[in-house]
């Protein structure tokens, strides 16, 4: 590896701290977003219905807090190591992969590499679990909340070959995380159809116009269709956490259960099989944790409410999280997509969705429920899709892994680009 050299961060790259914006700066119609810390997710900028925009700024700001599409973001904030999922710890990495250009908000840097330095290669350097970690454990701060500044990770070293090999190790790595992007999208479209098939049939009532309708506490609806509470139909029951300051109840092993939390469902796609972090079988009975069978479908209801997936394996979830067991596998479909369009605002009765909405709540939500045929043939006809979703995450999942055994041994020389060009990966 002689042609591989050590430097530090800071010979290579110069960094741009995110603008203080005032509360009085936001707006909910503005040209440009502001990239919050919360939107650096798993590698990437993913903006929410939340997000933050701004107007009318001077051109100098824009100018200096401008991010674009391939800039390189770090968390400047955020959880410690000792918070158990990875996606929340501060210095985490993001690329930013939007096409609209925003702005950089304050607790979020810019990396702004000079000439022989690639940015995907600053990037997925730090993509690397080893050094992620040694990055946040640099951090300084509360057992709440952790902090690094840029000089923090200027004075990281770093090892790099010529930019040609930056660009042909990066091709390679790119190309995986394009492919995991492209099927992302596919999935998307996938089910934006098998929405538009429900509020066709169950919003729209289109296949329905010309037989009677009855008025209900939800309008008018078909004659025959009712409004139940979600717990008549469905067994809904809720997730635990065993103590906390107790650490030989949790896990890192593949091989203990699946444990899932609201972090895992923002980031998981349609169907969840696996989580950052895992119960161990001596957890699950000394606190008698209920698990829950494949095709179960999981609503978060604390937080952050109203993240939906379906359980692609048999696994359990923390307290944040409801479990609707179905009555009949046909309902699986019918569901996903029901609490996926739900209005949730309609729940509560403060202002913070957040903290009005409580278990018992979840299990009252007032359904609009067809007749059990109507259910079943619509099953037939999303199934199809939602099995393409399925095999299509698992896709994913596998060139993920590739990437991620794959990642430290290029990024480290260990394992040449000329061994993998003549290899189809």
């Amino acid at each position: 590896m002689e042609d591989w050299k050590e430097y530090k961060i800071d010979d290579l790259c110069g960094f741009q701290n995110g603008f203080a914006f005032k509360s009085s700066d936001f707006c909910s119609d503005g040209k440009y977003r502001v990239v919050k810390i919360k939107e650096l997710k798993a590698g990437q900028v993913k903006f929410f219905e939340d997000s933050s925009f701004v107007n009318c700024l001077d051109s100098s700001v824009i100018d200096k807090y401008s991010i674009k599409k391939n800039d390189v973001l770090f968390a400047l904030t955020g959880d410690p190591v000792n918070k158990p999922n990875p996606q929340s710890w501060v210095g985490r990495v993001s690329i930013y992969n939007q096409e609209e250009e925003s702005l950089l908000n304050q607790r979020v840097c810019k990396a702004m590499p000079k000439e022989g330095l690639d940015s995907f290669f600053l990037y997925y350097y730090f993509r690397q679990n080893d050094v992620f970690y040694a990055l946040a454990s640099k951090a300084t701060g509360s057992a709440s909340l952790a902090n690094i500044s840029t000089k923090t990770i200027g004075d990281i070293h770093i090892r790099i070959p010529s930019l040609i090999e930056q660009k042909r190790i990066v091709n390679i790595l790119k190309s995986l995380d394009d492919k995991i992007e492209n099927n992302r999208r596919i999935n998307e479209n996938l089910e934006q159809q098998a929405q538009a098939l429900f509020k066709s049939w169950f919003v729209d009532f289109e296949p329905f116009k010309d037989q009677p309708f009855v008025e209900s506490e939800l309008g008018m609806i078909p004659q025959g269709w009712r409004v139940q509470e979600a717990q008549q139909i469905f067994n809904i029951n809720i997730g635990k956490t065993p103590p906390r300051k107790e650490s030989e109840w949790f896990s890192e092993s593949k091989e203990d259960n699946v444990w899932v939390s609201i972090a895992d469902m923002g980031s998981c796609g349609a169907f969840i099989s696996d989580s950052s972090e895992y119960l161990t079988d001596e957890a699950v009975r000394r606190f008698n944790v209920q698990m829950v069978e494949k095709d179960s479908i999981l609503l978060s209801f604390k937080l952050t409410v109203g993240r939906v997936a379906i359980a692609d394996t048999r696994l359990t979830t923390n307290e944040a999280i409801a479990r609707f067991i179905l009555p009949k596998k046909f309902y699986r479909e019918f569901l996903y997509l029901y609490l996926k369009q739900y209005k949730y605002g309609n729940l509560g009765s403060t202002s913070s969705i957040a903290t009005a909405v409580n278990s018992k709540t979840i299990k009252g939500m007032r359904l609009l429920i067809p007749n059990v045929e109507l259910i079943e043939s619509f099953s037939k006809n999303t199934r199809p899709l939602f099995e393409q979703i399925r095999t299509i995450q698992q896709e994913s999942r596998r060139l993920a892994e590739l990437r991620d055994t794959l990642l430290p041994r290029l990024m480290s020389g260990e394992l040449k680009v000329n061994d993998l060009e003549n290899n189809e990966i």
